[in-house]
């Protein structure tokens, strides 16, 4: 499916949207954590993003804890943690800085792997959570996409 250009005022689902991609990971995770022992999961996953991603909301992360306490054996004992959850990506971008986080190897783009698009609405996202920041994207983008007021 092609990906649009990016709407963030939209209310409806992008076209980069993958189905249920946040379930993955969190199934995969608490498969190996319960192998290994583990007690927590954690995700990024930010609610800023969630009028578009359903599977960014707190209440997904409600509903998935619920399944996995069902679905583990009862000693089983992690917790899905969303630490960034309520925040604006501009908050994530600064924090990154604060803390050294190595942000030039972080990718948001569900189009290229090469060079991010700068159009799909996961690279629309980034770029205005950098440009609120005041921050350049340190990532490569196939077109000077900064020059876009997203």
């Amino acid at each position: 499916m092609p990906i649009n250009l990016p709407d963030l005022a939209s209310q409806g689902i992008p076209t980069s949207y993958v189905p249920f991609r946040n379930a993955h990971f969190l199934a995969s995770a608490a498969s190996w954590g319960e192998v290994l022992g583990g007690n927590s999961i954690y995700i990024g996953a930010v609610a800023e993003d969630s009028s578009g991603y359903p599977d960014c909301r707190p209440e997904f992360y409600s509903a998935f804890q619920k399944v996995l306490d069902l679905g583990t054996k009862p000693e089983t004992n992690m917790i899905i943690k969303t630490p960034v959850i309520g925040m604006k990506k501009s908050e994530i971008v600064l924090r990154g800085l604060e803390i050294g986080a190595p942000l030039e190897l972080t990718w948001s783009c569900y189009q290229e792997s090469e060079r991010a698009c700068g159009n799909c609405d996961s690279c629309a996202l980034r770029l205005r959570a950098f440009r609120e920041a005041n921050v350049t994207d340190p990532i490569p983008y196939l077109l000077d996409s900064r020059r876009f007021a997203y």
